[in-house]
């Protein structure tokens, strides 16, 4: 008999992630943007948003370690009312701390909490889902993020040019409230695990574990996770330090509107999430690794004509829209390809090591993302006047690096939801 997607606990846990991802994407669109538009410095907009990363990337692992030894519902109920406490303490210090190191310490606590609690909720679905609903639970899961990331930047943009930065940082601080209080009432299976020897002695161990798992008996997603920090270089660092600064700064408009039209370009990307998200789910008894590789060649050729718009259009208009344009394609492209490898990782990995394995892949798939945001940012300053050579650029290391991955996975992949 099959078993229903939506059990009670699995759709509070998809209320508070929609409530609390919410907050988590205005308030990381706000800050940034702030500091931009305070500054005009790209080179400092993609030094700041790179420092952001660190914590993310070292907090990871640790999340995934906790996540496998620590009932999961607690670790989201406690980051979200801590965090919910960050932003109210934020909003009072602004204007009293130096602007550029208040944002960087904010941006680097709030991205370390966000890798501290992603494998948390990874983590749960085999816990909350049967096996043959994993696809479909990580393509809701990617909905989530999706829609959030769409409507916190889109409303984060409308409520930050009208009312200012203090109205956004409260709206924040009601989400994260509200989902603490939400997965208060979930209940996810736990078995208490012993801890042998030393905090230290159990990281080291559980990481070398990870690791071994993903690079001797899984290479595949080692070798696919090699791949992705490439993308993650040379394509998502140039998208999260580019689009913000060519709306905001290059592109002929008002600080207002470009706020607004910045807002919306986020939205872009994450509507472009969302609809892959939807076909990943849709789609999942027909898709396979090996023809989702070929969806990640066609997200990085969607870069070039972003750069060519820029030398054939004086429009700023035009541009932009070109623009919004590319970046929803290559988000549904990416995403579908991320929704694979998710419940192909989720199939493949035994339940007392997931929540580490799952920290483990997001933490060195990171790694690149703060390199790839302060490479762009003194790029797209360096080359003020040219920000088309950037692009293209990009788009042609991150087009090579795509043919590559798509290689990777011509053959020898069991179906995801293979029996082991």
């Amino acid at each position: 008999m099959e078993q229903k997607l939506f059990t009670r606990d699995f759709t509070l846990v998809v209320i508070g992630q929609v409530i609390s991802l919410f907050g988590n994407a205005a308030i990381r669109f706000a800050l940034p943007l702030y500091l931009l538009n305070q500054t005009g410095s790209s080179a400092l907009y993609g030094a700041v948003t790179a420092c952001a990363f660190l914590p993310a990337i070292l907090l990871s692992p640790v999340g995934g370690i906790i996540a496998d030894r620590v009932n999961k519902r607690n670790i989201m109920v406690v980051l979200d009312f801590f965090t919910a406490g960050l932003i109210a303490v934020f909003s009072l210090l602004l204007g009293g701390v130096n602007l550029v190191l208040l944002i960087t310490a904010a941006l680097m606590i709030l991205y370390g909490i966000a890798g501290a609690y992603q494998p948390s909720v990874q983590a749960s679905i085999p816990a909350l889902v049967s096996r043959e609903n994993f696809l479909a639970a990580n393509s809701v899961v990617n909905i989530i993020n999706s829609f959030s990331a769409l409507l916190g930047p889109v409303l984060g943009g409308v409520l930050y040019s009208m009312y200012g930065l203090k109205s956004v940082l409260w709206v924040c601080i009601v989400c994260f409230f509200l989902s603490a209080v939400m997965e208060l009432f979930i209940r996810i299976p736990f078995t208490r695990r012993e801890m042998t020897g030393g905090v230290w002695k159990m990281v080291r161990t559980d990481f070398a574990e990870s690791v071994r798992f993903i690079w001797k008996d899984k290479p595949v997603i080692g070798k696919a996770l090699l791949a992705v920090c490439g993308i993650n270089l040379f394509l998502s660092a140039m998208l999260t330090v580019g689009l913000p600064y060519l709306v905001t700064e290059v592109l002929p408009f008002e600080p207002a509107l470009a706020n607004r039209l910045c807002g919306y370009a986020e939205g872009a990307l994450a509507a472009g999430g969302l609809a892959g998200g939807i076909c990943a789910g849709t789609l999942a008894k027909r898709l396979t690794l090996q023809k989702t590789g070929y969806l990640v060649v066609a997200g990085a050729a969607f870069v070039f004509p972003m750069g060519a718009s820029l030398v054939v259009f004086a429009s700023g208009m035009i541009n932009y829209l070109v623009i919004m344009v590319c970046c929803f394609f290559i988000m549904v492209c990416v995403t579908i390809f991320a929704v694979q490898i998710m419940a192909f990782v989720q199939g493949e990995t035994p339940g007392e090591l997931i929540g580490k394995v799952i920290a483990v892949i997001l933490a060195v798939s990171m790694c690149a993302q703060p390199l790839g945001n302060a490479v762009y940012g003194v790029l797209f300053e360096v080359c003020e006047g040219f920000e088309f050579a950037v692009i293209l650029f990009a788009g042609a290391v991150s087009l090579a690096i795509a043919v590559g991955m798509k290689n990777i996975f011509r053959g020898g992949i069991p179906e995801i939801l293979s029996e082991k």
